[in-house]
């Protein structure tokens, strides 16, 4: 039976989602000043690691002084992150993943280009004959039967497939001093799918650590992850630990390593991980991967055509000098809330990467949609503070403009008070900012003038927005929750759509709402973008949804806590325009009949679950573990379905070794 890789990743990541701390000491003046300039400090050798690496786990004691932080590196475990459907461009043929930025392309686990579709699963690849949908057939599935890998997500051009997943690294696993854990690598690999029944294995790229995030920018390949160090093993063990490795099959089957004299740090953000960042210009067969390895991980991956962000939280050491034990025993008052975050930008460029500035502002992000690039600025949405405080530490929410230099030259602070940052969503010279504690305020904000932006004007309705997607310029699509409040607290609801007119900013309007089900219902899209198939020229909104509704007897107890019963999982395919809003088209379902009957109250994560709905020509295709079905777009009338667990005539099994 095939072993899951997941498991291999406890405490691959301990310290990514913690903030990291400004080191104390140890590092020198002439480190220090090299942090301001357009060079990272390096960590040069062994011994500073351990100088480095110990500066952060004294640090830690003094924040932490009850937990044991041997013991929880060693047993924590860090999730895999989560997996990101799509969007049709203007006048496309068929429907391409929803993107942040036009023309930096993002993995998933669906992919079209026209006439196949490309799935990845947690078993396999599959490569569909979607059209005509009457003779769907499943043309081949990449299996990886000796349990050493993983997919994870996929990108498909004209020439090629290329899957992304984890792999046990089983050829790492003799390294006795790799011993504290089972090695965990980021593979990449590069198909030629011009025979789609006999795709052939042309490359394997692979990074030490975990999957932090890609882009796909025409050939060019950009790969980050995330490598965690044991600090206690590195601190007690006298024999040197190799730094991070990757292997190119261009360059052969063999693992290269980062020395540490190529391996540099974020001295503001020192953590017990590596951030790898890689890139390739697939179009070259003789070009090897470039790889740059860092001291610190990434949290949030931003990029356009021309940069790749990565945004870290630092987390500054306090001042006072108490010792651990005093700071454990005597009350202390509430340290403020003093994190920032830093953000390192890398160009980008035929598939390399280089370093080019850091800047850093108050607060956390909330995600990738957090950053946005608009000319020559870079702009950031932080939330600073704590919601449960009502003192100075109180929450409040920031935008800053930073300029070419990474330097903030335009800041607006303070926004709702007491509340934290849910959605946002920067277009041109505005940005939308959803924050929520009992209401909705939608803010509009001017960013013409880079060094001074400001509220324009906001809205206050019931509920929040953890999505925010453009219909045009004047109009703006809020995915999110429904929201009851009451004197102290707000509950949330049924999933929320609603359609804002921003044409006068000053007086933001929803004009329409749609609340799909009740407490309980769910949809991945409010987790991650590219679950939408949105086009506005054929007036086409479609997501997958989990429905909860109340029965008659608890709509008539009236308690806005109550959750719903599992009613519905599939795909909403709505009608949107700007005369009648939200019309409700269809509902499709792989679940059967008996599905529903056995379902009870609750539902979990089915192999029938619509994963990603695409669009091929008018042809409306629903996707799941289990099946393919398509649907006319116009009727709704179902046009074919192809079932998945059968076996294929081709099955392509990968194991062993690249061809070269």
């Amino acid at each position: 039976m095939k072993k899951p890789i997941a498991w291999f990743l406890a405490g691959a990541l301990l310290f990514a989602a913690v903030p990291a701390f400004v080191a104390a000491v140890g590092i020198g003046d002439e480190e220090a000043a090299a942090a301001g300039t357009d060079e990272l400090p390096v960590v040069g050798s062994y011994d500073h690691l351990k100088k480095l690496l110990k500066t952060n786990w004294q640090q830690r004691a003094y924040l932490y002084p009850t937990r044991d932080l041997a013991m929880e590196t060693q047993s924590a475990a860090s999730a895999a992150p989560p997996v990101a459907g799509g969007s049709t461009g203007r006048n496309a043929a068929y429907s391409t993943t929803n993107v942040q930025v036009q023309g930096v392309d993002e993995a998933d686990v669906v992919k079209t280009d026209g006439t196949y579709l490309y799935q990845a699963t947690s078993d396999d690849v599959r490569i569909i004959r979607a059209a005509p949908a009457s003779h769907m057939k499943l043309m081949s599935r990449l299996t990886y039967e000796d349990g050493q890998f993983d997919p994870l997500e996929i990108y498909v051009d004209e020439k090629r497939l290329i899957v992304i997943g984890h792999s046990n690294a089983p050829a790492l696993r003799g390294d006795s001093r790799l011993a504290a854990h089972v090695p965990v690598t980021v593979q990449t690999l590069v198909y030629d799918i011009g025979d789609k029944q006999h795709p052939k294995l042309t490359r394997r790229l692979e990074l030490d650590g975990q999957y932090l995030s890609s882009r796909k920018i025409g050939s060019s390949l950009y790969l980050t992850a995330n490598k965690w160090i044991d600090p206690y093993l590195i601190l007690e063990q006298k024999e040197e630990a190799p730094g991070p490795v990757y292997r190119d099959s261009v360059r052969g089957d063999g693992y290269r390593t980062v020395p540490y004299q190529d391996i540099r740090y974020f001295p503001e953000a020192i953590q017990p991980d590596y951030l790898l960042a890689a890139g390739v210009n697939l179009d070259d067969p003789r070009q090897p991967m470039s790889v740059h390895a860092y001291l610190g991980a990434g949290e949030n991956i931003y990029a356009t055509p021309g940069n790749l962000y990565v945004a870290v939280t630092e987390q500054p050491a306090p001042a006072r000098d108490v010792k651990p034990f005093e700071r454990a025993l005597l009350p202390q008052p509430l340290p403020p809330d003093n994190a920032r975050t830093a953000v390192y930008r890398f160009a980008l460029k035929d598939g390399a990467l280089s370093f080019t500035g850091k800047g850093s502002v108050p607060g956390r992000i909330l995600n990738q949609f957090s950053m946005d690039e608009h000319g020559k600025y870079l702009r950031i949405a932080t939330t600073s503070g704590d919601v449960w405080r009502t003192d100075e530490g109180i929450s409040k929410n920031n935008l800053y403009v930073l300029d070419d230099r990474l330097n903030v030259t335009g800041r607006l602070e303070g926004i709702a008070p007491g509340e934290r940052i849910y959605s946002v969503r920067f277009m041109g010279d505005r940005a939308y900012m959803v924050t929520f504690q009992k209401v909705d305020p939608l803010f509009v904000i001017d960013l013409k003038k880079p060094s001074a932006p400001a509220v324009l004007g906001a809205l206050k309705i019931p509920g929040y927005s953890d999505y925010l997607h453009p219909y045009d310029e004047h109009h703006i699509i809020g995915f999110g929750k429904d929201a009851v409040a009451d004197k102290e607290w707000a509950f949330y609801q049924g999933m929320k759509v609603a359609l804002f007119d921003v044409t006068d900013v000053n007086n933001p309007k929803e004009t329409f709402k749609t609340v799909i089900g009740d407490r309980g219902t769910e949809s991945e899209l409010l987790s991650n973008h590219k679950v939408l198939l949105f086009s506005p020229e054929k007036h086409l909104l479609a997501f997958p949804v989990t429905v909860r509704e109340l029965t008659d007897a608890q709509k008539t107890a009236g308690d806005v806590r109550e959750y719903g019963r599992f009613a519905f999982q599939g795909a909403y395919v709505y009608r949107l325009d700007l005369q009648h809003g939200f019309t409700l088209r269809g509902r499709i379902t792989h679940l059967s009949a008996a599905d529903y009957k056995q379902a009870g109250d609750d539902w979990y994560e089915s192999e029938k679950n619509v994963q990603r709905i695409l669009l091929i020509g008018d042809t409306l295709y629903t996707v799941s573990r289990a099946a393919v079905e398509a649907h006319d777009l116009s009727t709704m009338q179902k046009l074919g379905g192809l079932p998945l667990f059968q076996s294929p005539q081709t099955s392509v099994t990968t194991a062993g070794s690249v061809l070269r």
